[in-house]
């Protein structure tokens, strides 16, 4: 009896040992307001409204876990699930974990992951683009940007010395055909004898010290039988339907600490092929510039501009957004934030990402407001 206990005893330290080298963290972020946006439809009236999608930065939960392996080695994974707090509805399409789920291996080599990840166009403007995922930031101007996550992906990541090397490749990049972001299709995957069909690729080189970094990126997609491009946030998108038609992104960005304040700016070249479909070829350039300091331990204060111009649609537009963010505690904050949007006499261009339906006549400007909460666990 007391040998069969011994040993029990010792095979629970053995087993409570194993486990005791992962890891398991639970996480997420709840963020929600009240929007106000002017000339939100073609008769130019305006709305208020909670937004289909969060202010700062977007609500989520996951798990985020890892196995030391030894040797420098470990297994691990992420399962991140996007709601909109308005409706206790999922994002992305539906998903369960539309954000993230991905596993892989992580060493002093690089980690390589399988899965549905982050795209490098993500990854190279994390530091430079001040406003990040903001409702009156980068995703105004291109929903891809704050969408940028590919299905069916391989993805390598690693730093040595300041230098980041990045890439990925997805065989299907909208496995599940719902969409990654708003005008761009559905594109599940490739079909016999059609090896592009809704192939990307991305890769990215990136530097960085402790007061600056600079980044480029490159990012293709593939067209697919019910692929899409968009340039107006939804508004009148063209299909993609061939897998010899390209949707591809190029950018350049930095960023630097410069007596307490983040700078950051860059740019983003975009190319639509849709030959093969019949379509247009369409270009367009975006330009983005901004600064975020904090004053007070509790208040930051971030501005950034942003300047689209699209020579084939003859559309331009420029957005000036100001936020601030007062934190109550290390979990939680609440901000007020303004965006200004002057459109081009064709230009369709919203001001504010927060869900669609909000579109502008053409040559109109817009105001947004936004007053929210953030709160983090």
């Amino acid at each position: 009896m007391k040998l069969s206990t011994v040993l029990i005893g010792g095979l629970g330290l053995v087993s409570v040992s194993a486990y005791a080298q992962s890891s398991v963290t639970l996480y997420g972020i709840l963020d929600t307001g009240i929007e106000y946006v002017s000339h939100a439809n073609a008769a130019g009236n305006a709305v208020v409204r909670m937004p289909g999608i969060t202010g700062e930065l977007p609500s989520r939960w996951g798990l985020r876990g890892s196995e030391d392996l030894g040797g420098g080695y470990k297994a691990v994974f992420d399962l991140e699930s996007g709601f909109n707090t308005r409706a206790g509805d999922l994002n992305q399409g539906g998903r369960l974990f539309g954000r993230q789920a991905w596993v892989g291996l992580a060493s002093p080599y690089g980690q390589l992951s399988f899965g549905r990840q982050y795209t490098m166009t993500y990854w190279a403007m994390a530091d430079s683009d001040i406003l990040g995922p903001d409702i009156y930031g980068s995703g105004a101007l291109d929903s891809y940007l704050p969408n940028a996550r590919s299905d069916n992906t391989i993805a390598y990541k690693g730093t040595f010395h300041g230098l980041t090397l990045g890439a990925t490749w997805s065989f299907g990049r909208d496995g599940a055909g719902t969409g990654n972001s708003p005008g761009q299709g559905t594109c599940a995957g490739q079909v016999p004898g059609q090896s592009t069909n809704c192939r990307e690729w991305t890769a990215m080189l990136k530097y960085d010290t402790a007061s600056f970094g600079v980044a480029a990126a490159y990012d293709e997609q593939r067209g697919g039988a019910t692929a899409a491009a968009n340039f107006f946030d939804g508004v009148t998108p063209f299909a993609l339907t061939s897998g010899a038609d390209k949707d591809v992104r190029m950018q350049l960005n930095g960023w630097a600490n410069v007596f307490g304040v983040h700078l950051g700016g860059g740019w983003l070249g975009r190319m639509v092929e849709a030959d093969a479909s019949g379509g247009p070829d369409v270009r367009s350039n975006l330009f983005y510039l901004g600064a975020s300091y904090p004053f007070t331990p509790a208040f930051t204060l971030d501005g950034e501009v942003f300047r689209i111009m699209n020579r084939e649609q003859d559309a331009r537009a420029t957005m000036t957004t100001i936020r601030g963010t007062y934190s109550l505690s290390k979990t939680t904050a609440v901000y007020l934030q303004a965006a200004y949007l002057s459109n081009s006499a064709h230009g369709r261009y919203t001001v504010s990402s927060g869900g669609g339906g909000t579109t502008p006549p053409a040559g109109e400007g817009q105001t947004g407001v936004m007053a929210g909460i953030r709160h983090l666990f």
